[in-house]
């Protein structure tokens, strides 16, 4: 039976893989069920979709935890979805090594957007289907059957009307959800979606929450250091993490509360942290001129193996396409990403030093915007709101805009999505790097 591929497309392969925090089960210390649980169900492997990493999945993974599966039984896989084509045999690899690693003989696949037509294709091969007990297709091509060559491996198919990128798709012969009201990136993050992957792989049992559950007043955080786009690991990443004042974004002191290196996948961590406080992750890449990129976070309430910092490659799209970042102390230069879902104008609010951002004009539900970068394009101290040309052939997920931030005197950006506030400091973009604020 011929199948389609996915609605963005297959890309080469490149980046190399990301598991858990945990990879044996003496490891895995995330204090729930060890017994019945975690016994009884399969390791699960998200693959993300276009321009996206591992991260995609950073609140499913901790709603599954919240519900008592163990750190050493989720993963995430990060490729390059910037290249030209794909390779299932370095996922087959991942697969493997996962089995190997938990000593279960299948996984739960999950794959979103242009990860859905990876995750389908993979499943196409008689033996690498044996080692799949169930497949979930979120925001992705519709299909005229479940996964396996033969449809022998047990499909979700997830999609939502409001996905104005994948649409609202099925699989013919899968168990089909719709979720309406959510884009193309809500699909796959929110807890509807994590329900219904939860009941799929537990044969009807529900969780017992949809919440993240708070973990006390410490808690870990991992994660990986990767160029952005590629996902091409930082062997050489250097991570600096200091206490910010909420108010201000400013360090509370010089010296950083912890510094931690990235090892030969680029991963880092495990760090204890306080929970509820706000941090920046700064991130050094250890490439001969790569710029610094400052990372602010709201505040973290439960374990997270999945927090990344990307650095901006030299060439390549992602690097071509950022390579005319303003490098300008006089201004700051500032990205906000809404990790898990896009701002869409009249549904949405953001906003950066009570300018608006969430407009039909900058934001419109077609273009599904989830980063957008925020500088003085024309150098001339004002804000215009005019789109950069570098960014203006791009339809969808990420965009820029022509924002003042100035640098004379230190102070304080207020960055507001749907009523959280991130307070950063005005950093110079020459001198100190990008500014990286993330909404999770």
């Amino acid at each position: 039976m011929a199948k389609l591929n996915s609605v963005l497309g297959m890309f080469i392969l490149l980046g190399m893989l990301a598991a858990s925090s945990c990879k044996k089960d003496k490891d895995c210390d995330n204090n729930h069920n060890h017994g019945s649980i975690c016994d009884s169900v399969h390791p699960v492997i998200f693959v993300h979709g276009f321009l996206a990493s591992g991260d995609t999945w950073a609140n499913q993974v901790m709603r599954f935890t919240s519900n008592g599966y163990c750190d050493n039984l989720l993963y995430a896989y990060d490729w390059n979805s910037v290249g030209g084509g794909s390779d299932v045999a370095l996922l087959d690899a991942f697969v493997d090594s996962v089995l190997a690693w938990t000593g279960k003989t299948q996984v739960d696949l999950v794959g979103h957007s242009a990860g859905g037509g990876y995750g389908y294709n993979y499943c196409e091969d008689t033996t690498r289907a044996k080692k799949v007990a169930h497949y979930v297709h979120i925001g992705s091509s519709s299909q005229s059957s479940p996964a396996g060559k033969n449809d022998e491996v047990p499909t979700l198919c997830i999609s939502s009307p409001d996905d104005l990128v994948a649409g609202n798709t099925t699989v013919t012969g899968a168990t089909n959800v719709t979720l309406s009201g959510t884009d193309h990136y809500e699909v796959a993050t929110s807890a509807a979606a994590f329900i219904e992957m939860y009941k799929f792989f537990r044969g009807g049992i529900a969780p017992n929450t949809s919440a993240i559950t708070p973990q006390g007043s410490e808690i870990k955080v991992s994660g990986k250091a990767v160029s952005l786009g590629e996902n091409a690991a930082l062997t050489n990443a250097t991570i600096k993490i200091f206490e910010v004042d909420p108010n201000t974004g400013l360090r509370l002191n010089s010296t950083p509360n912890y510094v931690l290196s990235a090892n030969a996948k680029g991963q880092w961590g495990p760090q204890n942290i306080k929970a509820n406080t706000k941090y920046e992750f700064e991130i050094t890449s250890g490439v001969s001129g790569d710029r610094v990129i400052h990372y602010y976070r709201e505040g973290f309430t439960h374990n997270n193996p999945l927090v990344y910092l990307r650095t901006i490659p030299q060439g390549g799209l992602a690097g071509t396409l950022l390579a005319g970042l303003p490098k300008n102390d006089n201004q700051s230069v500032v990205a906000i990403f809404t990790a898990n879902q896009a701002t869409i104008a009249g549904r949405d609010s953001l906003t950066a030093n009570n300018t608006v951002l969430s407009t039909t004009a900058i934001t419109p539900a077609s273009k599904t915007v989830i980063a957008m970068f925020l500088y003085d394009d024309n150098n001339n101290q004002q804000t215009d709101l005019t789109q950069p040309a570098l960014f203006s052939f791009l339809n969808q997920f990420l965009t820029a805009r022509d924002v003042y931030f100035q640098t004379s005197t230190p102070s304080a950006i207020t960055l507001r999505f749907n009523g959280r506030n991130l307070q950063v400091p005005n950093l110079k973009s020459n001198t100190d790097g990008v500014i990286v604020a993330v909404f999770d």
